[in-house]
């Protein structure tokens, strides 16, 4: 075991990661149990710095550990798998995820918008103003 392995820190570094989020991943069964060096030092190879870029890539994608993990493993066993099992269909999926937020967050900036056009200067204040143009404004009215 020469040459080509790297130690935690060297994989870590070259991923832009962690040391403590490599071995978090390694639990969760994202990365292989590294082989071991004479001395005890986890050693692994320089495919696993890919492997972490991937899933951090995947993570600023919005996919969850879980959803990663999957992928992950769906990629390892290609052979026997269904055509729709692995990044498209998931790809689709998280699309249909995103754009819904995206819905959700132009709704928010348009109601922050407007609260900010009504001059509202306190969430209670504004709460108790009939004219406050944010969405949770009946909580605060008398029933």
């Amino acid at each position: 075991m020469t040459g080509s392995w790297l130690r935690t820190g060297q994989v870590a570094e070259a991923a832009g990661v962690n040391q403590q989020t490599l071995r978090y991943y390694e639990r969760r069964g994202l990365l292989s149990e590294p082989d071991r060096s004479p001395g005890g030092h986890r050693l692994y190879s320089p495919a696993t710095v890919t492997v972490l870029r991937v899933i951090k890539a995947a993570q600023r994608l919005g996919f969850t550990l879980e959803e990663i993990s999957e992928l992950l493993e769906a990629g390892r066993h290609r052979h026997g798998r269904k055509a729709d099992a692995g990044l498209q269909r998931r790809a689709r999926e998280k699309l249909v995820d995103v754009e819904a937020k995206i819905v959700d967050l132009n709704v928010i900036a348009g109601s922050l918008r407007a609260a900010l056009d009504a001059g509202c200067d306190e969430l209670v204040d504004c709460a108790h103003n009939p004219a406050c143009p944010l969405p949770f404004a009946d909580l605060g009215r008398d029933r």
